[in-house]
């Protein structure tokens, strides 16, 4: 890719599924060279979670493109002195194996430090390298319910709200996974030291659960689920029906944005109710639910499409996808027979494109071997032993 900023990175992927996968997805789009390493077995079984054309998901298809695939069995020794030579000139190695397992295997942090000093290793993992959950299993309904995030999604009176984003996978696995390489990268590029990044998912998520942990520090405890500010506390910040059972999102928070909405709807009465709370609030509440069920969705989208007052309507993906703002930031492309996102940021002298579609297990073998040095011979010798 032109002008990636990170071309010439090569990046050892030995993840799946979700979170390891989308974070390399970014370092791949970004322009590294992100060797997808699987092993003989079951591989990397987002291939078959959903339909997609030819038999391989979706899901695969969109968060490993741009990536090149290598089968190789680490359980054999030549399988990790293969693995151990490809290091040599690796500047990143993601894993996302339960602590220890990479030891065992004699991959480990410390084994492939000795091999390249200037390693980048990160593993991803629900609960870290150490702690007393360290070997527990967990998804993310796991890490965001023990960081006290899920407690707090949903309607007052109800039951917490499971997230159809994966907020500990993707916040967590993904992105910070994300900060964490890069930010190893780039002592590394000046010390010539590379760092164990340890990236727990649960607490990624902990760490940035904000708003209760400042109520709990300044009104010495949490507020109830719905009741937040901006969970349902405030009238001026919310989700509203239309006629058609659709929803607006309402959200003229600061004064300014709230005196222009209220002057727009016809009730400049409403501007002395500005951040009511409690019961007044509530009746606040009840009168915009009536304002909104007056008209539906697209009636009011054209209503506030001239009106900068922070209201909404609240789109599925499919319409999301169609929005004009999404199709002039061209965040959806067409690749491998599939739409896929491209990524959430752009950066100057840098045109983003797929240049690779996700591969097939073990697709690029020969071509990443031969430029490790190995013959033709030694490639079809491991694959005839199974190694790669």
């Amino acid at each position: 890719m032109s002008g990636a900023p990170l071309g010439g990175v090569r990046v050892l992927d030995l993840t799946r599924l979700l979170p390891g996968p989308v974070a390399t997805l970014h370092l791949a789009d970004l322009g590294a060279d992100v060797i997808k390493i699987e092993d003989h077995a079951a591989g990397d079984y987002a291939r078959i979670l959903g339909d997609g054309p030819d038999g391989v998901s979706v899901f695969y298809r969109c968060v490993n493109r741009n990536k090149r695939g290598l089968r190789l069995d680490l359980k054999q020794a030549k399988g990790r002195q293969v693995f151990l030579r490809l290091v040599r000139d690796a500047d990143v190695v993601v894993e996302s194996f339960r602590p220890g397992v990479s030891d065992k295997l004699g991959i480990g942090y410390a084994a492939l430090r000795a091999v390249n000093p200037r390693l980048v290793y990160c593993a991803i993992t629900g609960y870290g390298q150490t702690g007393p959950l360290a070997m527990a299993a967990g998804h993310d309904l796991n890490y965001i319910g023990l960081a006290g995030v899920l407690d707090q999604i949903g309607v007052a009176g109800g039951q917490p709200a499971i997230p159809n984003l994966q907020v500990g996978d993707l916040l967590g696995g993904a992105l910070t996974a994300v900060m964490g390489i890069l930010a190893a990268l780039f002592d590394a590029q000046r010390s010539g030291q590379g760092r164990l990044v340890d990236v727990a998912m649960s607490e990624a998520v902990l760490a940035h659960n904000l708003f209760p942990f400042f109520a709990l520090q300044t009104a010495g405890c949490v507020p109830e689920r719905g009741g937040d500010q901006l969970s349902g506390g405030d009238a001026g910040y919310g989700v509203y029906a239309t006629a058609d059972g659709r929803f607006m999102a309402v959200a003229p928070l600061e004064r300014k944005f709230w005196d222009l909405f209220c002057d727009a709807v016809g009730r400049p009465d409403w501007q002395a109710r500005h951040a009511a709370r409690g019961a007044a609030a509530a009746a606040l509440r009840s009168e915009l639910a009536a304002l909104f069920a007056s008209r539906d969705q697209a009636s009011w989208s054209d209503f506030f499409a001239g009106i900068d007052c922070c209201v909404t309507p609240v789109l599925d993906v499919e319409q999301a996808l169609r929005h004009p703002h999404f199709t002039a930031r061209e965040m959806v492309v067409e690749a491998d027979g599939v739409r896929q996102y491209a990524p959430p940021l752009k950066l100057s002298g840098w045109i983003f494109a797929v240049e690779r579609a996700a591969p097939a297990p073990g697709e690029h073998a020969r071509e990443i071997l031969r430029a490790a040095g190995f013959s033709d011979e030694d490639v079809a010798a491991l694959q005839q032993e199974s190694v790669i």
